[in-house]
């Protein structure tokens, strides 16, 4: 069966999971990362705690885990750049947890904040971590039984990991978008930039084409006002989100940008492709020549590995991941020599971890497993790690992670749409 990622309700929790396994005898000396799964199944969420181990890349649950992840349907996870804090979206309690995590990988609920709309399905944080983005699915006064646009809510991150209230816009706590956001991405800012940017995929409907809205900021600030940057025009559902919508396929559903801040990728889970675009020094998505590029069935997931080379998307419908290098003078995406990689069913998420950028994971929805891969530096080629694929709570739905010791490479986020279908 296909599903929509984006504007449908994730798919209910009945029953309790089963709780994952220690796979392999590693302590924490082997430990390169710390991995978290956000769960969806039981009522409240679940999240999952892995070491990674640093030769095979295999995955060992923690005693605690699974956590309780504050609410219900927790689709999405992001850990702070100084990797102290980790903050979950509940999905159906609109709200975003804020844990801290522990030198031994537990977390520790902190606060719970309410967003001004309902229904978040992604998050973002920008690179010096002084900032955390939400795409809520609806604006206030709408919702699932009177549908309308979207919403980005920007939430300030004070030194201690708590948020302070979502910077207002004008009399709005929200900046306005198209209907049913699905994902959001903040650039890495280049060396000589004065502005950074973040962009909002829509899926819209099925009567409406899918956009994606972007927004630049200074650098810098701390409680910034976004400005829409120029581009073509929005509909007329939303005309106060400004001249900032650009054209992306039929259901876009999932982003992720290069860690040099010059190229922007999109999946479209209608039309089974890769949108690639370059980012012009004012913010303006330029479609790439000689796209869009072929994925496996019903795209859903996507990221970039720390050096910027490969590309690696989930297909929802295909339970697979597909493969590609990326020119790095065009930023143009070409598959590899073997270019598609079996995964459990329904993978909704894909990461490569930070400490070393070299293991690959995705959250299998419909398997409650994870798929573990070993990438080739040099090629690109992925191998499975040892004792894959791992389980864990029921209707696994993102994943985050953070290095353990001294192997940082790049602060890595996942990079999904709202991390369930």
């Amino acid at each position: 069966m296909k599903y929509s990622k984006s504007g449908q309700r994730l798919l209910a929790a009945a029953v309790s999971a089963g709780i994952a396994l220690g796979i392999t005898s590693c302590g924490q000396s082997n430990t390169v990362d710390y991995l978290y799964v956000t769960a969806s199944k039981n009522n409240p969420g679940q999240i999952a705690v892995y070491h990674v181990d640093q030769q095979s890349g295999a995955l060992t649950q923690i005693p605690s885990s699974p956590y309780n992840s504050g609410g219900r349907n927790p689709v999405a996870l992001v850990t702070s750049p100084n990797e102290k804090y980790l903050y979950v979206a509940n999905h159906d309690d609109n709200t975003i947890v804020e844990f801290a995590i522990g030198s031994d990988a537990k977390i520790y609920p902190q606060h719970t904040y309410n967003t001004p709309g309902t229904e978040p399905t992604s998050m973002a944080i920008n690179s010096t971590g002084t900032l955390l983005f939400v795409a809520d699915t609806f604006q206030p006064g709408f919702s699932v039984a009177n549908p309308g646009p979207g919403a980005l809510v920007v939430f300030p991150i004070n030194s201690d990991g708590s948020l302070g209230s979502p910077i207002a816009n004008g009399k709005l706590s929200y900046w306005p978008v198209e209907n049913n956001p699905s994902s959001v991405n903040v650039t890495v800012p280049l060396t000589s930039a004065t502005n950074d940017y973040v962009y909002v995929v829509n899926t819209n409907s099925s009567a409406q084409a899918g956009t994606v809205s972007g927004f630049s900021y200074p650098v810098g600030s701390g409680t910034p006002t976004l400005t829409p940057v120029s581009g073509s025009a929005c509909s007329a559902e939303t005309p106060s989100s400004g001249n900032n919508c650009f054209q992306a396929g039929v259901a876009p559903n999932a982003s992720a940008s290069d860690p040099t801040g010059r190229f922007y990728y999109v999946t479209d889970g209608a039309t089974n492709q890769l949108i690639a675009y370059t980012i012009t020094q004012n913010g303006v998505l330029i479609p790439l020549q000689n796209g869009p590029f072929k994925t496996d069935v019903f795209p859903d997931a996507v990221t970039i590995d720390p050096s910027g080379t490969y590309l690696f998307v989930a297909n929802y419908n295909s339970n697979d991941v597909s493969a590609y290098q990326i020119q790095q003078g065009t930023g143009a995406p070409s598959s590899l020599a073997t270019n598609t990689f079996a995964t459990k069913t329904g993978p909704t998420c894909v990461m490569i971890e930070p400490a070393l950028g070299r293991y690959l994971y995705t959250s299998n929805f419909l398997d409650n497993s994870i798929t573990g891969y070993q990438m080739n530096p040099n090629t690109g080629n992925l191998t499975g790690t040892e004792n894959n694929p791992y389980p864990t709570a029921g209707q696994p739905t993102c994943t985050a992670a953070i290095t353990h010791g001294n192997h940082a490479t790049q602060h890595v986020q996942p990079t999904s749409g709202n991390g369930a279908p």
